[in-house]
């Protein structure tokens, strides 16, 4: 070790700021280092008092959006992405992953999503498996049950006191009575969509290729003596249990002057609770014209037991919908319709529909994607988002027009595009899809099967052709998916830290 007593005393003077410079230079990295490890554990900061006292989940993202995935039809999973910064790993890279923990599925299908209580349920068609997830955990809640794998349709209120299922394989729809711990199923042939009310008051079952409605109805205790007397009465296609029954499927009555019902696909429930609204499907399933039918709420109460085996229609008014009708939504002023129209050459294009609540008079036709309309909701930038399947064998392909499956609308210019917007045919690269899906197809993604708007961040996230897209609500541009895309086919998407239901 070198000493400065052992230099000459001529050069002391010039050694002393030297070793001072060095210290100074460590103090400095020292600080710097301390520095940028204090930065890199604040990337994932909550405030201190988290919305609606939500809990820090355990990958520390405050934005996460769920993607439902099956890995080769019989194992499938869960995937958690970082929607803030559209990635699927951590910043530092440490962690190159998330997903739910304890989730098992093997084609998770369809997400019943409650984002408001934390909450979701996540059906897979190949095993018939109704997981619960708890969003502050990120893990599984146990088993809402097991059903047909052929389940089409649920109807889940918020409290998760019933579930309604329409299982066709199995020829009726089952009935989980969370409040008694008691199952219940009612034949009802054909049953393939359910629908409940937010408040758990009126729950509805739809018929395949019929234009039948029926409404579930809770018996009393010592109501009827048994299932026989019980149909005679009130006039119930089927009650059980045999002995001592509990519910029962009774037909909703049509209007007899002027019948409304034709294909019935879809019910939406008014927020004050006074009027369903029924979407007939028409030719688009078969059946002659499509509408919307307002219906009573308080007739189709489960509790309201049916004194005779007729009874007065709930109908009050049926418009017609000449674009077609298979989804809807409302914002409290307008409801907005989605579905297709015959077109001379028999096949079918796309259109979004206006119906003023205060006139019950449609307001507006436009033009938006074709085939089998599913998705519909609100988004930043006062858009409306619609997503479909089976796109490529309507109107659109037969034009040589963009013909993918997911829609943009503004609501203020009333202007649609179809995204992402491509010219099919076309050799310009701006002009083809900016990330291909797997089967390098540069024109068309394929179907839309899960939709979900990212709130406050511009951003709605799809499962689009079994791979995740995202798009920018104020231009329609899609964001770069490179980092967040999944191992396997995306088959539905959600938000889960929304501060409402209807983000999903």
């Amino acid at each position: 070790m070198l000493r400065s007593e052992s230099l000459p005393l001529k050069n002391r003077s010039a050694f002393v700021p030297s070793l001072t410079a060095r210290l100074l230079c460590g103090l400095l990295i020292a600080v710097a280092t301390l520095g940028i490890t204090s930065c890199s554990a604040n990337y994932y900061r909550f405030p201190e008092f988290n919305f609606a006292g939500r809990p820090i989940p355990p990958s520390k993202l405050a934005n996460r959006v769920m993607v439902s995935v099956s890995f080769n039809g019989s194992q499938g999973g869960l995937a958690i992405l970082d929607s803030l910064r559209d990635i699927r790993n951590n910043v530092e890279n440490t962690i190159t992953s998330f997903s739910i923990s304890g989730y098992s599925g093997g084609f998770p299908s369809n997400i019943v999503s409650f984002p408001e209580q934390l909450k979701g349920y996540v059906f897979s068609e190949s095993d018939g498996s109704l997981a619960i997830i708890d969003y502050g955990k990120e893990s599984t809640a146990g088993s809402a049950g097991s059903f047909s794998p052929r389940t089409s349709s649920f109807g889940i209120p918020v409290s998760g006191n019933h579930i309604y299922a329409a299982q066709e394989a199995f020829g009726g729809v089952s009935i989980t009575d969370n409040t008694t711990g008691r199952a219940f199923f009612l034949n009802i042939p054909n049953a393939y969509k359910a629908f409940v009310n937010t408040g758990d008051t009126v729950a509805l079952v739809m018929v395949r290729n019929s234009n039948a409605i029926y409404r579930i109805v809770k018996l009393n205790t010592n109501q009827f003596a048994t299932a026989q007397l019980a149909n005679a009465a009130i006039g119930a296609v089927d009650c059980q249990p045999l002995n001592l029954p509990v519910y029962c499927a009774v037909p909703v009555p049509d209007s007899a002057k002027s019948p409304a019902f034709d294909r019935p696909v879809f019910a939406y429930f008014s927020l004050d609770g006074t009027t369903a609204y029924i979407l007939n499907c028409g030719a688009e399933c078969g059946g002659t014209t499509s509408s919307i039918s307002l219906l009573q709420q308080g007739p189709l109460n489960v509790d309201v037991i049916p004194t005779s085996p007729t009874s007065a229609s709930p109908v009050t008014v049926n418009v017609p919908v000449p674009g077609g009708a298979t989804t809807m939504i409302s914002d409290g002023s307008n409801l907005y319709i989605a579905g297709q129209q015959l077109q001379a050459d028999n096949l079918f294009t796309g259109f979004l529909s206006t119906m003023s609540l205060s006139t019950n008079a449609i307001t507006g036709k436009y033009s938006i994607s074709d085939g089998n309309h599913t998705r519909l909701l609100f988004a930043d930038d006062n858009t409306l988002w619609i997503g479909s399947q089976f796109c490529a064998t309507g109107e659109r392909a037969k034009l040589g027009q963009n013909y993918n499956c997911l829609t943009r609308f503004d609501l203020a210019t009333k202007a649609a595009q179809v995204l992402p917007n491509v010219t099919p045919g076309s050799t310009d690269p701006t002009k083809q899809v900016p990330y291909p899906n797997s089967n390098q197809n540069v024109y068309y993604y394929g179907d839309l099967t899960g939709l979900c708007w990212v709130q406050n961040l511009h951003k709605v996230y799809t499962a689009y052709g079994g791979q995740v897209h995202a798009f920018n609500t104020t231009t329609g541009v899609e964001i770069n998916n490179s980092q967040i895309t999944v191992q396997g086919t995306a088959l539905d998407v959600v938000y889960l830290d929304a501060t409402t239901n209807a983000a999903n």
